[in-house]
């Protein structure tokens, strides 16, 4: 699957002026497109077939030109990538994220504080000598 994050402005320019240069049906012709009206870059007044300048731009980027396959599942994120990038594109949108739900802080109440088991209880130790108390609670040392 093509990432399109590596893409830059410049790789986009250069992809529209080789555009301009050839023709609509002259490029997507070179690079193996058929027209897709579904998405769209308008740049100056102009409309570019948004998913071959897209994988011709990748090919820019990386050296790897990105298939028409490649665009089934990450057409949203790479006319996202283009909006960030500063061209008005239309098209599908990659669906946001739901914003998280607040986490719940809890507060512990009177009535929810957990009593310690015997066993969990700190032993008594003697404030003098820090010995362990006996079950007398008088220390065996310090009297």
């Amino acid at each position: 699957m093509a990432t399109f994050s590596s893409l830059t402005q410049k790789h986009v320019l250069d992809t529209l002026a080789e555009h301009d240069e050839l023709g609509a049906e002259a490029f997507l012709a070179a690079h193996g497109f058929e027209p897709s009206p579904d998405s769209q870059i308008n740049h100056e007044g102009r409309l570019y077939d948004a998913r071959a300048i897209l994988a011709v731009a990748h090919r820019r980027a990386t050296g790897r030109l990105a298939t028409p396959e490649e665009f089934r599942s990450s057409l949203g994120q790479a006319l996202t990538i283009l909006r960030r990038r500063g061209f008005e594109v239309s098209g599908p949108t990659t669906p946001k994220r739901p914003p998280a739900a607040p986490r719940a802080t809890r507060t512990p109440s009177a009535s929810s504080t957990r009593k310690l088991a015997p066993e969990d209880r700190p032993a008594p130790v003697c404030p003098t000598c820090f010995v362990v108390l006996p079950a007398t609670g008088v220390c065996d040392e310090c009297g």
